[in-house]
């Protein structure tokens, strides 16, 4: 069955309540716009329409004040251009397409809806430019206007969202904890188990950092659903810190027992296949309790395995074995706070994202690029349906600039809008001309807008669907001194198509940065957060790394999805970067504290070091012998100065020389793989 009949023939309960809820929420402030005589009553539409996209109520709260905030400072920069350039059109487009690509560029380093109400104060500043540049006496009026408009529509679709069928961001977040904790796990087990099919181990990683992605973005919600949030929060960002190193900690797991398989004893293969069968029980497992309780038996087990008469690479084994039990229990432990804060509290710092400036200025160019060419098209033509072009422009250059595939995002808004071109023709303009009264107004405008909104509650149709709502309302503009003359719909249309044909043509134009581009830029940043990775405190930069680092290998991993299986590289590099990350993190937990200044010296140059020996092996260049010069030079200096213990000397030495042997081995699969 096509994505459509499925939509439409069997929709879920999911779906048919975030129709009813959304189009309830629509006629609220349609109503009440109407009975207030606002200037445009269907912004009151589109801004409920929004916020209920994501109808659960604690991001539905910080959706509206995210767009109300970002009206308001939009307004505030609209009558600041047009008090600056009250009689001269043109500076003051200038200077708002300048405006317009600074909140672009905002929108692209920030998340979730602090992105939107960035792009909020772009379309707000556009509309009071545009609108009140024919009547510079009522710049003030419309900024009202707007703020009332949009407030009205958050208030109605907040108020709904809390009475009918609510859903709350605490449930959204234990179901992506569960996700992540779960494929977390098969990872774990295929790691172990030295699996050889590439396909699947992706296809288990990406399954645990997408989730966990969605999960670290959505969790600031929840502080908007009681004084409990803030420890959901928390619980989130230890999940999202614990599991990248549990990820880490698996690949150099799986290195080591591939490349050293025939010098594994058999006790040895015995504990790692029954931890690899225990992370499988506890993948399966039915609840939290009980998926803690097989691993809390699997780790005093490891720690049963006596390690002082094991050859090294058994011993590091071992550790490696222990380390990825600890991290899974504080998973699971993480994963119970999500869901019951007040029994189980987590502490932990807020996590940083990898923000790329190129690629944010890259979609502002784009931004101001659209905009300003619609401009000038408006202002050679004196089109009066310009402001709509302008404003869709304006809108989905900045809405789809941070999204994974905005072509194909503005390809299906293309033709969600060309088949909301005869349903707003028939309902908003033949059969809505013969009607009177707020109830059959209703009836018909609310037909479209409800199959629209059912479609949309299906992520396979969204795209379309969503489209075919917005473009109804705006080809129709309902208020109440509608036009429903045919040139008046027929000059919409084509405002609408112009607008959303430029948007398109932007981004085929200019499509951003190149894959070979973006890789080259992933890696060196994750080389320049090795190489900074002792300048803050280490709490600081554990938080800062862990967050950036889970963006960064999503990325890979999304691009290796789009490659020949024998192509894919980017996310094991990400995953090593990852573990050299977290093994200069245990660096400084060993070597902070000491009071020697040589050892300091030597730490820092080992942490430069293996940022300049990671950088190179990426791309396939010999590491050299810097790295495992200042690894012996680090030795030496903890020797001397007794800095640290006989049995943490030894595992000083393990660790820099499996760094050294990783990274060795990366460089040599880069140059096979180039040739």
């Amino acid at each position: 069955m096509s994505a459509f009949l499925d939509a439409y023939l069997t929709p879920s309960a999911s779906a048919v309540k975030f129709a009813i809820k959304a189009t309830l929420a629509m006629f609220l402030a349609l109503y009440l716009a109407l009975w207030l005589d606002l200037d445009r009553p269907y912004w009151a539409l589109i801004s409920a329409a929004f916020l209920q996209i994501r109808p659960m109520s604690g991001m539905v709260v910080e959706k509206g004040l995210c767009q109300i905030g970002g009206t308001a400072i939009g307004a505030v920069a609209g009558i600041a251009i047009m008090a600056l350039f009250v009689q001269a059109r043109v500076p003051a487009l200038i200077a708002l397409t300048a405006w317009i690509m600074l909140c672009t560029y905002g929108s692209s380093l920030l998340r979730n809806n602090f992105s939107y109400g960035c792009i909020m104060a772009a379309v707000t500043a556009m509309l009071i430019v545009v609108i009140a540049g024919s009547n510079p006496a009522s710049v003030f009026d419309v900024a009202v206007a707007r703020l009332s408009e949009l407030g009205l529509g958050a208030i109605c679709a907040t108020l709904v969202s809390s009475l009918l069928w609510p859903s709350r961001v605490s449930d959204h977040l234990a179901a992506q904890a569960d996700n992540v904790v779960n494929q977390a796990f098969v990872q774990a087990a295929q790691r172990l188990e030295a699996s050889d099919d590439e396909a699947a181990l992706q296809a288990s990683l990406t399954g645990s950092l997408e989730p966990l992605t969605t999960l670290e973005t959505d969790s600031q919600a929840a502080r908007y659903e009681g004084p409990v949030g803030k420890g959901r929060v928390r619980a989130t960002h230890v999940l999202t810190r614990r599991t990248l190193r549990f990820l880490a900690t698996l690949q150099a797991m799986q290195r080591l027992l591939r490349d050293h398989d025939t010098r594994i004893d058999d006790d040895i293969r015995q504990l790692i296949a029954e931890i690899a069968a225990g992370f499988r029980q506890a993948e399966q497992a039915s609840g939290v309790s009980a998926a803690r309780e097989g691993l809390q038996a699997l780790r005093h087990r490891a720690h049963r395995q006596d390690t002082a008469n094991l050859a090294p690479l058994q011993r590091r084994i071992v550790l490696g074995l222990r380390e990825a039990l600890g991290h899974a229990i504080v998973m699971l432990d993480a994963r119970e706070a999500i869901t019951r804060p007040r029994d189980r509290q987590l502490r932990s710092g807020q996590l940083s994202w990898h923000r790329d400036h190129l690629a944010a200025g890259v979609n502002a160019l784009r931004a101001g690029i659209v905009f300003a060419s619609l401009a000038t098209f408006w202002i050679l033509t004196h089109w009066s349906n310009g402001q709509v072009a302008m404003l869709l422009g304006t809108l989905f250059s900045a809405f789809f600039a941070s999204r994974d595939n905005p072509i194909a995002l503005t390809l299906a808004f293309f033709k969600g809008m060309l088949f909301a071109l005869p349903s707003a023709f028939l309902f908003g303009h033949v059969l809505l001309s013969q009607a009177s009264g707020f109830a059959l107004l209703a009836l018909l405008l609310g037909t479209p807008l409800f199959l629209g909104l059912l479609g949309a509650g299906n992520p396979r149709t969204m795209g379309h669907c969503l489209a075919f709502t917005i473009f109804n309302i705006l080809l129709i503009m309902p208020g109440n001194g509608m036009d429903f003359s045919f040139d008046s719909f027929a000059n919409r249309a084509i405002g609408v198509i112009v607008g959303l044909s430029a948007v398109v043509m932007s981004f085929r134009l200019l499509p951003g940065l190149g894959a070979t581009l973006r890789q080259r830029r992933l890696v060196a940043s994750i080389s320049r957060d090795l190489r900074r990775i002792d300048r803050h405190s280490r709490h600081a930069t554990e938080t800062r790394f862990a967050g950036r680092m889970a963006d960064r290998i999503l990325s890979m991993a999304r691009h290796d999805d789009t490659l020949p299986e024998q192509q894919r590289y980017l996310l094991a590099l990400g995953l090593t970067g990852l573990d050299m990350g977290n093994s200069s993190l245990r660096l400084r937990s060993w070597l902070d504290d000491t009071p020697h200044p040589a050892v300091k010296r030597a730490q820092r140059r080992v942490h430069q070091a293996l940022a300049e020996a990671y950088a190179d092996s990426a791309v396939g260049r010999p590491i050299g012998d810097g790295l495992p010069r200042a690894a012996q030079t680090l030795q030496e200096a903890v020797a001397r100065h007794d800095a640290l213990p006989g049995e943490q000397r030894s595992l000083l030495q393990g660790l820099l020389e499996r760094l050294e042997l990783t990274l060795r081995q990366q460089a040599e699969r880069q140059t096979a793989r180039d040739r």
